[in-house]
């Protein structure tokens, strides 16, 4: 059902459930369309369909004359899988960077033999094309067609990633401009301590392990107050689901850096900057080490005499 459902339902269902989560509603609790629709800016009409969604997934009930009820406890609502639908495009981005990663793909190619092999329409590929040139993936050729760059190679791509977020992640903590919500925070250790305990129970997903990793970074990229920053996180991280995702299956590993995230957040609840931006370090670096990405160190340069 929840497939079924329109984009936008799924995107205000999961908003929803974010307001529920954040109130700490209890069983049983009214959940009104209008102060819903208030809440998050939107007419009714919008609300209604994303609420039918939440019941047809077991987290309201709807009672005749009565409006929707919360069904389920809060700590449950984490098990909900709300992820809107990749659109076409998306999907098209992920299969061209999967297949060349493979090495099924050359690296030049038309988009005749795009729309042959992937059986999809102009607007796409070109949606496609575009969001890959604009993450600095493929490059259009002085002829025509597009040739993808010599960075996209699993390990190499994983060393310069953590190259870059080394530099980036611990300064944007350090920013003067820094300013965390800290009920968000709060959440967040949360939804740590929640993955710590399904893996306990063998129960976590490789999706639900990255995406609990992956929103981490973001949000503390975007408290950096930093535009460009918060943006380089999202492209880190959309490069990361490709070349890190089938990687979750360390237990220890994963137990590891949701302490080390926690750490950083207690910094930073405490005010401790310097301590944060350094644990920052600490975790990036050991998780470099931990990939292999330190493996794919190049060769020195030779410097030229003057």
């Amino acid at each position: 059902m929840a497939r079924q459902a329109g984009k936008s339902a799924q995107v205000l269902a999961k908003q929803i459930v974010d307001l529920i989560q954040e109130a700490r509603l209890e069983v049983g609790h009214h959940l009104r369309e209008q102060q819903l629709a208030d809440l998050l800016g939107v007419s009714r009409t919008p609300v209604r369909a994303a609420m039918a969604l939440l019941e047809s997934l077991g987290v309201i009930e709807a009672r005749k004359n009565q409006g929707f009820f919360l069904a389920q406890p809060v700590e449950g609502l984490h098990r909900i899988e709300l992820e809107p639908p990749a659109s076409a495009d998306e999907d098209l981005y992920s299969r061209l960077v999967t297949d060349r990663l493979a090495g099924t793909l050359p690296v030049s190619l038309t988009q005749t033999d795009i729309a042959q092999r992937y059986g999809v329409d102009r607007v796409t590929m070109t949606r496609a094309l575009s969001r890959l040139s604009e993450d600095g993936l493929i490059v259009r050729n002085k002829g025509h067609g597009w040739s993808f760059q010599p960075s996209l190679d699993s390990a190499m791509t994983l060393k310069s990633s953590y190259d870059f977020r080394l530099t980036l992640e611990p300064a944007g903590l350090l920013l003067p401009t820094f300013a965390a919500d800290r009920s968000a925070l709060e959440r967040c250790r949360r939804e740590h301590i929640f993955l710590v305990s399904q893996l306990g129970l063998d129960s976590a997903t490789p999706k639900q392990v990255f995406e609990t990793d992956a929103n981490f970074h973001e949000m503390l990229a975007e408290y950096s107050g930093n535009v460009f920053m918060h943006q380089s996180m999202l492209q880190q991280n959309r490069l990361r689901r490709l070349l890190e995702f089938q990687g979750y299956v360390n237990r220890k590993r994963i137990r590891e850096w949701c302490a080390e995230h926690l750490d950083i957040i207690d910094a930073i609840l405490a005010n401790d900057m310097a301590a944060a931006a350094e644990r920052m370090r600490k975790h990036l670096s050991h998780a470099y080490r931990t990939t292999g990405a330190a493996e794919a160190q190049p060769k020195p340069r030779k410097v030229a005499n003057a």
